[in-house]
């Protein structure tokens, strides 16, 4: 087995030589998933619906909603974890004013299937 050489990973002699900086990749980072177009428009739907509900729940709620929604439309590439934090929020807030809310809670349910297939 003397002399044989298994390498794994980024191998680099050098041997003499000036200016030697380090190792060039020329890798690029994977491109971010495209979004359906199911999914892009369920967001769209969530978005009309919960600008709805926005006027009919207390200032707080409100607040919330606002500090969610920049997580749910966020591009498909976004920390899934990020987004249905922000998916629950909404949709917890909406089943609190009933019926009003019923549409925006089944909008969510929409958005958490087509994520998670």
């Amino acid at each position: 087995m003397s002399g044989d050489n298994y390498y794994f990973g980024d191998s680099v002699s050098m041997h003499g030589g000036q200016g030697n900086t380090g190792i060039i990749k020329n890798q690029a980072a994977p491109a971010a998933p495209a979004a359906s177009p199911e999914l892009e428009a369920a967001v769209r739907e969530l978005v009309a619906l919960v600008e709805q509900l926005r006027g009919q729940v207390p200032p707080a709620s409100a607040q919330a909603i606002d500090d969610s929604l920049p997580d749910i439309t966020a591009d498909p590439g976004a920390p899934t974890q990020q987004r249905h934090r922000a998916l629950m929020a909404v949709a917890g807030i909406a089943a609190t004013v009933g019926a009003v809310g019923q549409p925006v809670v089944e909008a969510v349910n929409r958005i958490l299937g087509l994520l998670s297939s």
